[in-house]
């Protein structure tokens, strides 16, 4: 850090992002991203006609992605809020809702950006413990009087809570936003987005990088009362009026044209998550039952970061933290059928290395 920084910065830790080395090939299980590529329409899409468009702004009110996917939703444009990436939209949160006089909480083991939020805007928070296998206990945000955000299912340990219990959350907060971050919803789980017509407090959150392949053309959503909606767009309008792209909008609505082809592999992700856990399960792995495009999992005789160092050296990338509660995990993306394949021959090797 530099002798010009502001000296409110002095403990941010900022999030790491998953790593991107170049130094050889590898089989990459470590950002969650799809295997898959967008569909030939979104390749269409991004065409020389809209390229030659670039000397001109988007349209900041995103009219028409924002009018297409309140229709897929069945709710009106105004319960509609584009961002660049859902990292966007979470921050745009932070900074609308959460104050010295409106903490935060969210889980202990999650997205790591929550904690990087709350620090960088100043905003006290309560990490709360997730039980011992991992779970969260809905209990322990019911009449919290806190701003509260889950991811759901959540990252990286792949489990979900039911669409009841956060009910129950946001009923017991009325004076208070809930945000459930729905990044992986499409993988198995089922969305609170129909309660968002019962309160008004309630903050649902999605992307297009992982089921919708789109995780270079950095765009997410959220779908909310239009009084969370205008206070979002308040902030944006504040910050950055054009945030999202000319063609990443053109991608999206193609996307969106297209989702059949999305269901489609999502039903392949699914499949391959399912087989995968279960050759681990014949390898002595102790995986928790995930509802995302990832598993949480843990090697019956390596150490979670050797492990992780070891199919490194291998050519795959999975992700570890250092965090002591976690340390013996790593958090597997599911690729495709050969990429798993793989990925469980360098476990095959690593194992009988290990004796």
């Amino acid at each position: 850090m530099s002798r010009y920084m502001s000296a409110r910065f002095d403990g941010l830790e900022a999030y790491v992002p998953g790593e991107q080395p170049q130094d050889m090939q590898y089989v990459k299980l470590n950002t969650n991203e799809s295997p898959f590529p967008p569909s030939p329409q979104v390749l269409e899409a991004v065409n020389a006609a809209q390229t030659a468009r670039l000397n001109l702004y988007p349209d900041p009110e995103g009219k028409v992605l924002r009018a297409r996917l309140a229709a897929m939703y069945e709710v009106k444009p105004e319960n509609v809020f584009l961002a660049n990436g859902s990292d966007e939209l979470l921050s745009f949160a932070f900074m609308a809702f959460c104050d010295e006089e409106r903490p935060v909480a969210f889980p202990n083991i999650s997205y790591g950006f929550y904690p990087v939020y709350a620090s960088l805007y100043q905003v006290p928070s309560t990490e709360i413990p997730l039980k011992e296998d991992f779970s969260l206990d809905p209990g322990d945000y019911c009449g919290l009087n806190q701003n509260i955000v889950i991811a759901n299912p959540n990252a990286p340990t792949g489990r979900a809570i039911s669409v009841a219990d956060i009910e129950e959350i946001v009923r017991t907060n009325p004076d208070h936003v809930v945000l459930i971050d729905e990044a992986y919803i499409d993988f198995g789980g089922e969305s609170c987005l129909p309660l968002i017509r019962k309160y008004d407090n309630l903050l649902v959150c999605q992307t297009f990088s992982k089921f919708r392949s789109l995780a270079g053309g950095r765009l997410g959503f959220a779908l909310a009362s239009p009084g969370l909606i205008a206070d979002l767009d308040k902030i944006k309008y504040s910050t950055n009026s054009y945030n999202i792209n000319r063609l990443t909008m053109a991608a999206a609505i193609a996307t969106l044209d297209s989702n059949d082809y999305y269901v489609e592999n999502g039903k392949k992700i699914q499949e391959n998550r399912a087989w995968t856990t279960a050759e681990l399960a014949k390898l002595g792995f102790e995986t928790l039952p995930s509802l995302t495009n990832f598993i949480f999992t843990r090697c019956p005789q390596v150490e979670g970061g050797t492990f992780y160092q070891r199919l490194k050296s291998k050519g795959v990338l999975v992700r570890h933290w250092n965090k002591p509660e976690i340390a013996d995990w790593c958090r597997v993306t599911i690729g495709t059928r050969e990429q798993m394949e793989f990925f469980l021959d360098k476990v095959r090797e690593i194992l009988k290395e290990a004796g």
